[in-house]
């Protein structure tokens, strides 16, 4: 898995390739990484990276997520995916303040 990722920061772009070779590695999970960077719905924060999901916003820190598919089996998901891809190619929105989940604004 550490060619994938060295592969994706040598080009800074996602090619056919990378893509060819996420899908084997992660599957569903990759696809899923894959339509948030389309869809621009990875944003850094001050503090740390959020990916808009279905339903909801998940936090990204290092490697951990607030989503349930991470919090109950333990590994990748498709939004840490997401943040990799994004931190090597730069496809992410950048907001230089703190983030403050809308749910405490309800």
């Amino acid at each position: 898995m550490k060619d994938l990722w060295a592969e994706l920061g040598r080009e800074r772009g996602i090619t056919e390739g990378f893509i060819g070779a996420l899908l084997q590695s992660y599957g569903e999970r990759g696809r899923k990484a894959l339509k948030a960077i389309e869809e621009s719905r990875v944003k850094r924060y001050l503090d740390f990276f959020v990916v808009v999901g279905r339903g909801d916003e998940y936090v990204v820190d290092d490697d951990f997520c607030s989503c349930d598919d991470f919090l109950y089996r333990g590994r990748e998901c498709s939004h840490i995916i997401a943040v990799r891809i994004a931190l090597l190619t730069g496809e992410y929105e950048e907001y230089r303040l703190w983030y403050y989940p809308s749910l405490m604004y309800r």
